[in-house]
């Protein structure tokens, strides 16, 4: 597997919001409303050029997102996790291939950014609930809702990426390690904080008891 990415730990301040979602068709077609679900709001933040470097160099590789194995066991497992995460997934993401694309992206992006896979799915559902042109009403966008000033803090400042599957999955696991490592590691807090409720309990719960929907055995029975 790649290397994690090792990230500083920056202070971020917290804005509170709820939500609905907006799903956006392709094209810049008319909106579609959807399902009211959570937004991320993360807010803007001074980042020293040492943490902005290592974000941005998080970001920054943009090879395929295949998964690389150490041994047979650990792709077996791999394989496993797809089957059971596509069976749960298919009334959501109903067409396999992008289903299939969707899965192997979250867990190649999940595994380099040192999160659990467990964790991200969670969080994917409780933000956008599985809808790739998500857009809530402060601005966050796709899968896991990020904010557009992530791309011009660390990218190349093109918001519209954000809709990328891979760039989106990218820049969310990359934001979420900042903010667990902002905290130490602590889950409640450093969810709080993507979310913009730092210490208020219901987004972390939502997305803890969502992540026990997309657990599987991590070993070989």
């Amino acid at each position: 597997m790649h290397e994690q990415a090792i990230l500083p730990s920056p202070v971020a301040q917290s804005l509170s919001r709820r939500t609905c979602l907006t799903a956006l068709s392709v094209g810049c077609a008319p909106l579609l409303f959807s399902a009211p679900a959570h937004a991320g709001g993360q807010s803007e933040e001074f980042l020293s050029d040492s943490i902005r470097t290592a974000l941005s160099s998080a970001i920054a590789n943009q090879a395929p997102p295949v998964p690389e194995f150490r041994d047979t066991e650990s792709r077996l497992i791999y394989l496993r996790w797809l089957g059971a995460m596509s069976d749960r997934l298919k009334k959501k993401l109903p067409e396999w291939q992008i289903r299939k694309e969707f899965l192997q992206t979250v867990w190649y992006e999940a595994k380099r950014a040192g999160l659990d896979v467990t964790l991200v799915m969670g969080l994917i559902q409780v933000e956008s609930n599985f809808r790739k042109f998500a857009v809530s009403p402060v601005g966050a966008r796709g899968y896991m809702q990020v904010m557009p000033f992530w791309t011009r803090a660390i990218g190349d400042g093109d918001s519209g990426k954000l809709f990328h599957m891979q760039t989106n999955l990218r820049f969310g696991c990359v934001i979420l390690r900042h903010y667990l490592d902002r905290e130490r590691g602590d889950q409640f807090t450093g969810l709080g904080r993507y979310n913009g409720s730092r210490g208020k309990a219901p987004y972390p719960n939502a997305v803890l008891g969502a992540s026990r929907n997309w657990e599987f055995p991590t070993t070989l029975v």
